[in-house]
């Protein structure tokens, strides 16, 4: 595991939760501060429609999965990794943020044709903030380093929470200074060299508490380029323009009432074959061939926490993971590494139980791989379409249990887009499955 470097795994765990905080607006800070209790986790999802700033870019509703935790001093919001100290009043923030700009092989805009993909980048960031009787201002400095853009953002902010009810609206403004090299990396062209502006923009977000759980999500947002992307050829003139709407399950509330009197460490090792089999057929035990097309294999680690035990008295559990996979390419390519995090949730209390324990599960997440798998390279090249690092991680499995919190079991370790349809999976559509034996256990 020495292998897997620092930085790689900082580009993933920002990555871990859903892209709302970046889909809202290019300038913006984190809207999701302080919004979960401290050790609480919450998923949901999200349709976001947008103005481009690319001319001849495709319309459409882009697909978002959410995935929140907040911790005593880190968190995952968004597509940001933070660290967070408190003194009196003020909050500084360090984070690993994913920069939500920029187009990709699939549904790439008219105006870039001819032009390579300018992918999202990952940036590192510090942030300050202190609240204050009319709002919170802040301050943030941002600088890429993926090795995307190299470019650096300055933004000062200000945002203010309004409660009525339970209904909780967010006004945020925000000014952003980008460099040359930012800007230049998105919007400029061989005949063109944008230089360094000033982005002013406007958000509205609201929450509305359904449940003690559900949340509905809504925002409005619009933005003021710099004359230096507008004038850009691959840009769109005029202010640019989003709406979102979706929802959030809040786990906090239910997971206090049914968390386990204690939580045990969970481990798990699999090892698993390539397969060309849909993961529907697999788990219909309608399909289960093993290297139909190429021989590659994975090994993984899954290491978790059970969260919530017997929910509402149900025979359900639910759990959350990280995990460390090594991919097995052969004679293909170089081996490598993908890291994922997920929550997993397991039925058990079956007819049979009283001679044996048997659970179902199913793990949703996200899953970031250092290389591209053969097996994506295979089927998306033969198709036309373009591959991502980050995709949607999915983990269905079937375990027995072999003595006291030890299970053997089968799954597929599966990654895939959604359908094309999220501009944060690359607008992927595909990806692979590996067909596994497991062993869990607890500690």
């Amino acid at each position: 595991m020495s292998a897997v470097r620092p930085v790689y795994a900082a580009r993933f765990l920002a990555l871990v939760v859903a892209a709302l905080a970046s889909g809202a607006a290019r300038a913006q800070s984190d809207p999701f501060v302080d919004a979960l209790p401290v050790d609480r986790a919450a998923v949901g999802y999200l349709l976001r429609f947008e103005r481009s700033p690319y001319r001849g870019a495709e319309r459409g509703a882009d697909h978002l999965p959410l995935y929140f935790y907040e911790g005593e001093h880190a968190y995952l919001h968004g597509t940001r990794f933070g660290v967070k100290f408190k003194a009196a009043d003020w909050r500084l923030d360090t984070f690993i943020a994913y920069r939500f700009e920029g187009f990709t092989h699939d549904r790439r805009p008219a105006s870039t044709a001819g032009l390579d993909p300018r992918e999202p980048g990952f940036d590192a960031g510090v942030s300050l903030r202190r609240p204050l009787s009319w709002g919170t201002p802040y301050v943030e400095l941002l600088h890429d380093v993926s090795k995307s853009s190299e470019g650096t953002e300055f933004r000062a902010g200000y945002w203010n929470d309004w409660h009525r009810g339970r209904l909780t609206l967010r006004p945020q403004l925000v000014l952003a200074w980008r460099n040359a090299r930012l800007n230049n990396h998105y919007y400029g062209t061989p005949d063109y060299q944008a230089g360094a502006g000033l982005d002013a923009s406007a958000m509205l977000y609201a929450d509305y508490s359904v449940s003690e759980s559900w949340h509905l999500l809504a925002g409005l947002g619009a933005i003021r380029r710099s004359h230096q992307i507008t004038a850009s050829p691959l840009a769109q003139a005029g202010l640019g323009a989003q709406a979102f709407l979706g929802f959030m399950y809040d786990f906090s509330p239910k997971q206090a009432r049914w968390a386990p009197e204690s939580k045990p460490l969970i481990a798990k090792v699999l090892y698993g074959n390539s397969s060309d089999c849909d993961m529907l057929q697999i788990m219909r035990f309608s399909c289960t061939t093993r290297h139909t097309a190429d021989n590659t294999d994975i090994a993984a680690l899954h290491v978790g926490r059970k969260l919530i035990e017997g929910a509402g008295g149900w025979p359900v559990d639910l759990a959350g993971f990280v995990g460390i996979q090594r991919h097995f390419e052969k004679s293909y390519q170089d081996d490598f590494w993908s890291v994922m995090a997920f929550f997993k949730v397991y039925w058990y209390g079956w007819p049979w139980d009283r001679w044996v324990r048997t659970r179902f599960g199913m793990g949703s997440g996200l899953s970031y791989s250092e290389q591209i798998t053969q097996m994506e390279l295979r089927d998306q090249g033969r198709r036309g379409r373009g591959n991502w690092k980050l995709l949607n991680y999915l983990d269905p499995s079937f375990d027995v249990r072999v003595a006291r919190d030890t299970y053997v079991g089968v799954g597929v370790s599966h990654r895939s887009g959604a359908f094309g349809k999220s501009q944060f999976l690359g607008n992927i559509n595909g990806g692979s499955n590996y067909i596994y034996l497991s062993l869990e256990t607890s500690f």
